[in-house]
């Protein structure tokens, strides 16, 4: 285990991709905040989010998904590796693919929709015209 407590495989990966986008530990403000949600006063009495602010873009992340402190400080850091990736406009983002891939299903769910009511639009013509 790494210092973000998940596999070294994928801290490493996380490690490359901010050295990609030129992020530095040392452009990063963290604070670690009261978590919010459910978890009872455990989450109410710990101090496991994450409040991260990346000072040359003045990105700001928070996150309190995990109990765990060092989960969250990993999470936080790729999250806002995909904020920075899509405020750069990078085409391999996951953020961005997760983004058109919902859209494409919008769209199709619109044509289905469209093709249905004009579908039905058509029976009723024909039982008015009769």
């Amino acid at each position: 285990m790494g210092k973000f407590g998940v596999s070294p495989k994928k801290e490493a990966e996380l490690l490359d991709r901010m050295k990609d986008l030129n992020i530095e530990e040392k452009d990063l403000e963290e604070k670690f905040i009261t978590a919010r949600g459910p978890g009872g006063q455990k989450s109410a009495h710990s101090s496991t989010g994450v409040y991260l602010k990346h000072i040359p873009t003045q990105i700001e992340v928070k996150i309190d998904i995990s109990r765990s402190l060092a989960l969250n400080r990993f999470l936080a850091r790729r999250r806002l590796c995909e904020l920075i990736e899509l405020k750069l406009g990078v085409k391999d983002s996951p953020l961005l693919n997760r983004i058109k891939k919902l859209r494409k299903q919008k769209l199709k769910k619109r044509k289905r929709a469209y093709a249905k009511y004009k579908k039905t639009n058509n029976t009723l013509d024909e039982r008015t015209e009769n």
